[in-house]
């Protein structure tokens, strides 16, 4: 069953949904999702409904899919009702969460503060528990901040696990599907549909890496180290990887150069041809991206392969990094930009380290004295997604209330 906006069901009240995308698509009777509702980032194909991508001049210069994500299919086989497509920063070129021509959705969970981008509306709308979960993406942070920001359980994949086909890309070698959810349940339950089948995995190692650590405000600490007791309290071995064996904004620049040199490959031709009238922001990133030299990305390339292994190397098959999901708690919707733009370099600094490397990031929710939302994440092996899930909700378990809130 399809409706329009006719018959919408939802009161859009945090300002989540693009204009274009006010619909709802029934999913299957039965089946081990039945009941729940999830919104789609609006980078996602659904059959019959526009992709916009955060932009205007996009929406009217592609034409409506006619099929749908892969990915989009598979939640609906399994039972859930689709309802609609959720705001994403233009083109997905941020992590602060604002749009010039869509506006900054709310953020319940912190307001007055941003919900975090790109994945925005997706992070919005189940914050405001407008949605049980909402298909997001993440290339360079964009599921994991704008989970921190909101109190949200999320994932990046493993890269390459879940399908892109269906998905306007922004890096193709690190982006990926993603998912966000308030609640744990319903976090594991729609892992069990997207992520293939894998075998329990032994987890005997957690590791500190004092880097990533460093690049995050104070406020994090005391999350962070009752992470890293409970971590022990659940019968890993710790050890800390001292903060001189990362090179944090070396390795923030080649993901930078990497990923802007596949950007401009994408949409550089539409960019020029179309005139799409980005915010400052997003057009200047797509200005350097634009000269970006093939020299300059072989040379971020390069630096990813090297970090790559070292830290696959370090986590082994069974071991587990705790970092910081994002450098701060959400800015203020009224925050300078520098200041923004400082943020968002020290984020980068803890984001790009799973990208980099292409290992799965688990950030689950938990919260400040004050009472404001903040994210800790676990990275993993590649391909332990699903015991990562698992083991970041045994972990969430043994924090303390005042950290987590009742979260979960």
């Amino acid at each position: 069953m399809t409706t329009t906006s006719d018959a919408f069901p939802i009161d859009d009240r945090v300002g989540a949904w693009v204009p274009h995308g006010r619909h709802l698509r029934a999913g299957a009777a039965t089946g081990p999702l039945a009941g729940l509702r999830f919104g789609v980032k609006d980078l996602f194909d659904v059959a019959g409904w526009p992709t916009g991508a955060g932009n205007p001049r996009w929406l009217a210069t592609h034409p409506v899919p006619g099929r749908s994500s892969p990915l989009v299919e598979q939640l609906l086989a399994a039972g859930a009702t689709c309802v609609g497509k959720l705001l994403t920063d233009e083109l997905a070129y941020s992590i602060h969460g604002d749009n010039a021509h869509y506006g900054t959705p709310l953020n319940l969970a912190a307001p007055g503060r941003v919900p975090g981008g790109s994945s925005s509306g997706s992070a919005a709308a189940v914050a405001a528990r407008l949605v049980d979960f909402a298909l997001g993406t993440d290339t360079g942070g964009s599921t994991r901040v704008p989970a921190s920001y909101c109190g949200l359980w999320g994932l990046r994949p493993t890269h390459g696990l879940l399908s892109q086909q269906g998905l306007v890309p922004l890096h193709p070698g690190f982006d990926t599907p993603t998912w966000l959810a308030h609640a744990a349940p319903t976090f594991a339950r729609v892992g069990a549909v997207l992520l293939p089948p894998a075998p329990p995995r032994a987890w005997r190692r957690a590791q500190r890496w004092q880097a990533a650590w460093e690049q995050a405000d104070a406020v994090f600490q005391a999350p962070l180290q009752a992470a890293w007791q409970a971590l022990q309290d659940l019968g890993l071995e710790r050890d800390t990887v001292p903060a001189d064996a990362f090179a944090p904004d070396a390795w923030r620049q080649a993901y930078v150069a990497a990923g802007a040199r596949e950007a401009w490959q994408a949409h550089g031709a539409w960019i020029t041809g179309a005139d799409p009238g980005f915010a400052p922001a997003v057009a200047q990133r797509f200005q350097f991206a634009s000269g970006v030299t093939e020299a300059q990305a072989q040379a971020g390339r390069s630096t990813q392969t090297a970090v790559r292994g070292q830290l696959r190397d370090l986590l082994g098959s069974d071991g587990v990094a705790l970092v910081p999901s994002a450098a701060s708690v959400a800015p203020l919707r009224t925050a300078d930009p520098a200041e923004v733009d400082a943020v968002r370099l020290r984020t980068l600094r803890i984001t790009c380290l799973a990208g980099l490397a292409g290992l799965p990031q688990v950030s689950l929710p938990c919260r400040t004295p004050d009472g404001l939302p903040i994210g800790l994440s676990l990275v993993g092996p590649a391909g332990s997604d699903a015991a990562l899930i698992a083991l970041a909700q045994r972990l969430h378990a043994r924090l303390p209330a005042a950290l987590t809130g009742g979260a979960g």
